[in-house]
């Protein structure tokens, strides 16, 4: 009886830590947990065999081969032996302002209801210190109400964590949040970055160093620094805004191109966390990918491009299914084409995506862009005519002056000032591929700038990826789920050595 009220009169994180502890090391077992409360030291464990005959520790060792073997593939460099790894979750939590508790009601949020709200809240809190991730990055935040925001930063600065906040501009209620460990990383610089456009959209970028050096030598270590953004894009409504999503991440890249060159940090990983509102199949993605970017989460479950059935993160408000929550990661050693380039690329994907929604076929859809030009050729006027018909141009959200001649520069290629039947193929219709070769993920055989003086830089490897709760993974929602309309994607990473530019590097 006495144990029995002893485990009633336990702390209620507790339930949270036994969650916790049994997704990574298993139950403890009851002999285990009286020793703890008895403060004696609990004898050797003998190894555990699994079904195959394998202890633990073999398949451990297993593991750390196939590990070594992924990071020869995606770090194209040596893992760094003996360094703790770092773990990163991002994680929608659905706004109280935006939670409908009622289908015949729309207008019956759950941040009329102080119970309903601040619970959901608490065992949000509750899961993110069980999974204790280095970085933490949430969207969706209720700003607006300042008792839940002093409970998020209570909580997580009890835990160790130091926070940025942001608001989407004109006063929308929500917005961003990212925690970062301190026994991880300290924090060198924080920017914040408004798009100001039709979403009221933000960004957070945070530059980080390592508190523990991921290389101990002789003479000197080296402290790992990262760039790390959070974001939530604008949700795609319709195809009009596919531009204005298109920009915001646009925006992003360029804010992080301008930093790294004001602070000399070619040579840094950079972590692209949030809600992207679009998935595997969309421009966004594309673009993204065309920029070295990898999918951290479909990196360790070895999913290609064209998988994107296989997991899902969100169930919107229209009760569609689909996976919208990454973590990317660019590593230093990727190779990237110019930024613009990827956004022209980008672009006119979207304009063959257009054009093939009203069913037009390759010679239609020539003719649909020449509109009244005489000749064989698209002329400048003809096209900027086109795009205003398409509705990516012309109104305030879409393709500036400068944009569409941008894109009429890159379109001919000849620079005669029209474009022929073979230069809208290459361009436009059936340009290549703008995503990096399968063979190029695999075996980077370029750097780009590393450290100077010939120094080693620094990367990560993505060692796991898990999503909650697990039927998300099979591509399925449970109807139980009740955190969240998203559901948090924690990945781990371990550092790898990058070799400098011009060395073998694999």
């Amino acid at each position: 009886v006495a144990h029995k009220e002893r485990r009633s009169e336990k702390d209620p994180a507790d339930g949270a830590i036994r969650a916790f502890r049994s997704r990574t090391v298993g139950p403890t077992l009851p002999s285990e947990r009286s020793r703890r409360r008895r403060g004696r030291a609990a004898p050797p464990a003998k190894p555990r065999k699994e079904r195959n005959g394998e202890s633990v520790g073999d398949r451990r060792k297993q593991r750390q081969k196939r590990n070594v073997k992924k990071t020869l593939r995606m770090g194209c460099g040596s893992m760094v032996g003996s360094e703790r790894c770092v773990s990163c979750t991002t994680f929608n939590i659905l706004a109280p302002i935006y939670k409908r508790l009622s289908e015949e009601d729309q207008s019956c949020r759950e941040s009329q209801y102080r119970a309903y709200w601040l619970s959901r809240n608490e065992r949000i809190i509750d899961r993110l210190l069980g999974d204790r991730s280095s970085i933490i990055c949430l969207q969706e935040v209720w700003l607006g109400n300042d008792e839940l925001v002093d409970m998020y930063e209570k909580r997580l600065g009890d835990a160790g964590y130091v926070s940025f906040k942001l608001a989407r501009t004109n006063n929308r209620g929500d917005g961003l949040l990212t925690a970062v460990h301190g026994d991880y990383f300290k924090i060198l610089n924080h920017q914040k970055l408004l798009f100001n456009d039709f979403g009221d959209r933000v960004a957070q970028l945070l530059h980080v160093e390592s508190v523990v050096p991921f290389c101990h030598g002789q003479k000197s270590s080296v402290q790992q620094q990262v760039l790390i953004v959070n974001t939530h894009l604008l949700f795609p409504h319709d195809s009009s805004l596919c531009i204005v999503r298109l920009q915001q991440v646009y925006k992003i890249l360029q804010c992080i191109e301008t930093y790294q060159k004001e602070h000399n940090l070619d040579s840094v990983p950079i972590i692209l966390c949030g809600d992207w509102n679009g998935s595997k199949r969309g421009h966004v993605y594309k673009f993204l990918r065309s920029q070295g970017f990898v999918s951290s989460y479909d990196t360790a479950h070895e999913y290609s491009d064209v998988d994107a059935h296989k997991w899902v993160s969100h169930r919107n408000h229209r009760g569609n299914i689909c996976g919208v929550d990454f973590i990317w990661l660019l590593n230093p050693n990727k190779h990237r084409k110019p930024l613009r380039t990827s956004w022209n690329e980008a672009v006119f994907g979207i304009i063959k995506y257009l054009l093939r929604a009203v069913s037009l076929a390759e010679d239609n859809a020539f003719a649909f862009l020449k509109v009244d030009s005489p000749g064989d050729c698209i002329t400048y006027s003809g096209f900027c005519r086109a795009l205003h018909q398409l509705g990516v141009a012309g109104h305030p959200h879409g393709l500036s002056p400068d944009d569409t001649k941008d894109l009429w520069i890159q379109a001919d290629t000849d620079g005669n000032g029209v474009v022929d039947y073979e230069e809208f193929q290459q361009r436009i219709w059936s340009p290549k591929c703008c995503e990096p070769l399968e063979e190029q993920i695999a075996v980077e055989t370029r750097g780009t700038q590393a450290r100077e003086g010939g120094q080693l830089a620094f990367g990560f490897n993505v060692e796991d990826a898990v999503l909650f709760p697990p039927e998300v993974e099979q591509g399925t929602w449970p109807e139980n789920y009740s955190l969240s309309d998203h559901a948090p994607l924690t990945v781990t990473f371990s550092p790898v050595r990058i070799p400098p530019c011009g060395q073998p590097v694999c």
